[in-house]
C-alpha cells in the first residue's frame, strides 16, 4: 500500500471537491462529525458504567473525544518516524494525524443505547423473527438476514457516515476516503464473511466481524479502490485488507478504554485504590510516579492514568515501526498493544476489567433492563413498517393510529420501499436512540410513561 493513495482527500459522493488552503479535507471531516446529531447523542449513551449514577464517569462522547486526542498524538509520533525514514514528505505527520483524529472521533458513532448489550439486543430481536419467518421477515433474501441477526455498530457507523447524515443517500457526510478507510475496522459484508472458511476468518483480524452492510457495500468498494487497499475473495464477494491507520485508531481506543476504565472503576467504587494503582504502575514501568505527600488517592490515580497513556503511546509507536513492512503489505493481524512491549501489562488490565467491572451489579442491572427496553421499542415500532408494506410503501396510506405514532416518534420513512429498507429503518431508529430516550419511548409505547 502507498501513502499517496492511503491519504486520499477525494470525497465520497463529491469526487470533484478540492479542499481550500489551510483546511485539509480530514480537518473538515472532523468538524462535520463533531457537529452532527449522531455524535451529540453519544453524550447520553453508556460507555461501560451505567449513566446517571456519577457525574464524573465516562460516556461515549467523552470517550470518543479522548480517543481522538490519543489517536492524534499516536499518529504524530508514527508520522514523525515515517518522515524521518522518507516514507512521508516533510509535514506528512500532520496529514496522518488529521485523518486519524477524524476517524477516532467517529469510531463509536454507530453504537446503540446501553452499550454492547444494546447491540446484542437488536440482533436477538431480529433473530427471533427471522426464525419465525413471517411477513417481511420471510420476504428478505436469506443472504441479507445475517447482517441484522449479528447487528454490528461498526457497520451502522459506516452507514451513518456514508448514507444517513447530511447528503442523505448521496454520500452521507461526504467524508474523505482516507477517513472512511481509517474508520473501517472490518472491511467486509456479513454475507461475504459468512461464506469464507472458518480458518480464513480466524486468520485475519479484519474478518473478526463484519463492518459494512450490503446497502453500503458499493460505497466501501469505491473508497477501497481509491485507497489502494489489497482486495481478496471472489469478484462478486470481495473483502479488503485493512487500512494501516485502522491499527492506529484501534490502538487509541484500546489505550483509552483499558486505562480509563480502571479510573472509572475507582471513581464508582467498584475497584479499590491499590487494585487500580498496581496495574497502572506496572504499565508505566521504571519510575511509577509514587503518591506525593498530601495527594489524594483520586489525584494519584489521575496522575498514573496520564503517565500510563504516555507510556502506551510510545509502546504502540514502536510496535507500528517494528511491524511496518507487514502492516503496509496488509498481512499484519495483531492489535498494536498486543504486539507492543506492554502487551502483558495490558492483558492484566483487561483481565481485571473483565472480572470486576464488566460483571459489576450496576452494569448487570443496566444490561438486563436495557435489553428489555430495546426489544420493547422494536416490538412497539415494527407495526408501522408492517402497515407501510400493506399500504404499498406509501406513507400517506398508513392508518390514522400509525400516522400518529410516526409523528410522535418523528419516524423517517422516506427511503423505506421494501423489506430490507424497512429492517434498516427500524435499526436506524433504535440504534440512534440515547439510553434516556429509549427508556422514555419504551414507556410511551407500553402506556406506562408519565
Amino acid at each position: 500500500m502507498k501513502w499517496t493513495e492511503l491519504l486520499s482527500e477525494e470525497r465520497l459522493g463529491d469526487s470533484a471537491y478540492r479542499a481550500p488552503p489551510g483546511r485539509p479535507a480530514a480537518v473538515q471531516d472532523y468538524d462535520r462529525i463533531v457537529f452532527s446529531e449522531p455524535f451529540r447523542r453519544l453524550a447520553n449513551k453508556t460507555q461501560v458504567h451505567p449513566l446517571y449514577h456519577h457525574d464524573h464517569i465516562h460516556h461515549r462522547l467523552i470517550h470518543s473525544i479522548e480517543v481522538a486526542s490519543v489517536g492524534r498524538s499516536l499518529s504524530m509520533g508514527i508520522g514523525a518516524r515515517l518522515v524521518a525514514r522518507g516514507e512521508l514528505p516533510p509535514g506528512g505527520e500532520y496529514a496522518l494525524s488529521n485523518v486519524v483524529q477524524a476517524a477516532c472521533v467517529a469510531h463509536d458513532i454507530g453504537n446503540p443505547p446501553f452499550g454492547h448489550s444494546g447491540e446484542e439486543s437488536i440482533g436477538n430481536w431480529f433473530g427471533e423473527r427471522f426464525a419465525q419467518g413471517r411477513g417481511l421477515f420471510g420476504d428478505l433474501d436469506p443472504a441479507l438476514q445475517q447482517q441484522f441477526i449479528d447487528f454490528e455498530g461498526n457497520a451502522q457507523g459506516f452507514r451513518i457516515l456514508t448514507r444517513l447524515e447530511m447528503y442523505r443517500g448521496r454520500g452521507g457526510m461526504r467524508l474523505s476516503k482516507a477517513v472512511l478507510g481509517a474508520f473501517s475496522k472490518y472491511p467486509v459484508t456479513a454475507a461475504t464473511r459468512a461464506a469464507l472458511p472458518e480458518a480464513t476468518r480466524k486468520s485475519y483480524a479484519g474478518l473478526k466481524k463484519f463492518g459494512v452492510f450490503a446497502a453500503e457495500a458499493a460505497y466501501f468498494a469505491e473508497a477501497a479502490e481509491a485507497l489502494g487497499l489489497p482486495r481478496e475473495g471472489l469478484p462478486h464477494a470481495p473483502w479488503w485488507r485493512r487500512h494501516p491507520l485502522v491499527l492506529v485508531v484501534e490502538a487509541a481506543d484500546d489505550i483509552c478504554y483499558n486505562i480509563v476504565d480502571l479510573e472509572d472503576g475507582f471513581t464508582t467504587g467498584d475497584l479499590r485504590y491499590d487494585e487500580v494503582r498496581v496495574p497502572l504502575e506496572a504499565l508505566i514501568g521504571g519510575d511509577p510516579k509514587p503518591r506525593r505527600e498530601g495527594q489524594s488517592e483520586a489525584e494519584h490515580v489521575a496522575t498514573l492514568r496520564a503517565v500510563a497513556i504516555g507510556q502506551a503511546l510510545e509502546a504502540c509507536t514502536q510496535a507500528f515501526d517494528s511491524h511496518y513492512d507487514a502492516i503496509m503489505a496488509g498481512s499484519f493481524s495483531d492489535a498494536l498493544i498486543d504486539a507492543s512491549d506492554r502487551a502483558a501489562e495490558f492483558a492484566a488490565i483487561k483481565d481485571l476489567a473483565r472480572s470486576r467491572l464488566f460483571t459489576s451489579p450496576r452494569k448487570t442491572e443496566l444490561e438486563v433492563s436495557g435489553r428489555r427496553i430495546v426489544q420493547n421499542v422494536m416490538s412497539g415500532v415494527w407495526p408501522v413498517y408492517e402497515a407501510l408494506a400493506a399500504a404499498g410503501w406509501q406513507a400517506e396510506g398508513l392508518p390514522g393510529p400509525m400516522q400518529q405514532l410516526c409523528r410522535a416518534l418523528d419516524l423517517d420513512l422516506r427511503e423505506v420501499t421494501d423489506a430490507e429498507s424497512a429492517l434498516h429503518g427500524l435499526a436506524d431508529f433504535t440504534s440512534g436512540m440515547t439510553d434516556r430516550y429509549a427508556l422514555r419511548i419504551a414507556q410511551m409505547l407500553s402506556g406506562t410513561g408519565s
